[in-house]
């Protein structure tokens, strides 16, 4: 139904934010909430909806090819929006494109609730399909959100983690890296930690 909401963000939380368009609030769920600014600015957020018996919940992307690699997942059995957005939420969706192009099942299962069936049946599903994504980087940059403090922003980035769905004894063993990293924003301590995470 929707193909992008044009507003202002006007809340960021760790699963998701919400888009202010026009008077009406969107809650809108992403991979990587930290990647939009609060503020004044219009933020165009790519839309994908899915309906159900007892919700209707919208997810968003910073770009048109995003969307379009959320939705190629979903299309593999197994996969659910949930393990969909936590493939994504590293930033590296040409990482992703790779693995998947040359076979990479090992890459793929360090993401949250992908196991060695579900890695080889994404690359069986997904290999020949992803032509379009493979020429050079088609992704947008994410933008970055300063925090308050090094503390809040970390915190931000752990609550992240646990909302796309990474076990605690994982978050505690990447926390432990990051606290020793000089001050960085919320989007740059989560990056780092899925890149830990997926090494």
């Amino acid at each position: 139904m929707y193909e992008y909401l044009n507003g202002k963000v006007v809340d960021i939380q760790p699963a998701y934010v919400v888009l202010d368009v026009n008077g009406v609030g969107y809650l809108i769920r992403v991979a990587n909430p930290f990647r939009f600014e609060v503020g004044d600015n219009l933020t165009k957020i790519y839309i994908h909806q899915t309906i159900s018996d007892t919700a209707q919940t919208l997810y968003g992307f910073s770009s048109l090819k995003e969307k379009q690699l959320f939705e190629k997942l979903l299309a593999v059995s197994g996969i659910g929006a949930k393990s969909a957005l936590a493939i994504l939420a590293n930033g590296d969706q040409q990482a992703i494109v790779e693995a998947i192009s040359q076979n990479n099942v090992t890459y793929l299962t360090k993401f949250p609730g992908i196991g060695k069936k579900t890695a080889q049946q994404i690359v069986l599903d997904l290999k020949d399909k992803l032509e379009d994504f493979s020429a050079g980087s088609l992704f947008d940059q994410p933008k970055t959100v300063i925090s308050a403090t090094d503390n809040a922003a970390l915190a931000d980035a752990l609550a992240a983690l646990t909302a796309l769905g990474y076990k605690d004894r994982d978050i505690k063993r990447v926390e432990k890296g990051l606290q020793n990293e000089p001050e960085q924003t919320t989007d740059a301590y989560l990056s780092a930690a899925l890149k830990l995470l997926t090494k």
